[in-house]
């Protein structure tokens, strides 16, 4: 799944026709349940909604500690370089992380401080591991991204590791199947729609839009 990331220009005289999904796994576990449900969910996205996917796995490609002093010249260096480029490439976005005591992980919290323009007008779906459902997991997933002009699905899907999963990892649970697939369908259908209105609203001369300010 992990695929080579390289820089890409968006055309604005162009609609999206195939939608580019960046899974984004906030685990540092080896192996982890939230990463391998993440792998199958940008699987179905690409095999039976048509999308052009990538993973971006925060424990193989380390973004450093987040620092607002931090250089101009940084920004072109190692991972920091190699995951902007993989946030521009993208439409949309799924991010997972586990629930570690109501939260996010530390590494999805710093993904999430170091970009901010470039999630504007990108659709983001959430996915997370836990044992009390993840709510307030993907609730701060959520107001993050809205906080940076970032639309989400109204709704994640939650993973309890013990039902949901056999020991090998591999998803046992019908339901659970049932809502990647949904989630998958939805991202692209309403991940185009949206980014190509806001593609729409950077080539127009309309202020009364939140896209003007990005123009």
């Amino acid at each position: 799944m992990q695929q080579e990331i390289a820089s890409s220009k968006i055309d604005m005289n162009k609609q999206t026709t195939i939608i580019r999904i960046l899974g984004v796994t906030g685990s540092l576990r080896e192996n982890s349940n939230s990463t391998r449900v993440l792998s199958t969910l940008l699987e179905i996205a690409a095999s039976k909604f048509s999308a052009e996917v990538r993973l971006l796995n925060l424990r193989e490609t380390k973004l450093p500690f987040y620092s607002p002093s931090i250089s101009s010249a940084d920004l072109f260096h190692g991972n920091i370089k190699t995951i902007s480029q993989a946030v521009e490439w993208a439409d949309a976005f799924v991010l997972a992380s586990p629930d570690y005591h109501g939260s996010m992980s530390g590494s999805m919290k710093n993904f999430l401080d170091h970009f901010w323009e470039e999630f504007a007008g990108k659709t983001f779906g959430y996915l997370c591991t836990s044992h009390e459902k993840g709510l307030t997991v993907m609730d701060q997933m959520r107001t993050a991204v809205r906080q940076c002009y970032g639309w989400s699905m109204p709704y994640g899907v939650s993973i309890n590791s013990g039902q949901d999963l056999n020991s090998n990892g591999e998803i046992i649970n019908a339901q659970l199947s049932k809502r990647l697939n949904m989630l998958a369908r939805d991202l692209v259908v309403y991940g185009r729609l949206i980014r190509n209105q806001f593609k729409k609203d950077l080539m127009a001369n309309d202020l009364d839009t939140y896209a003007a300010r990005y123009r």
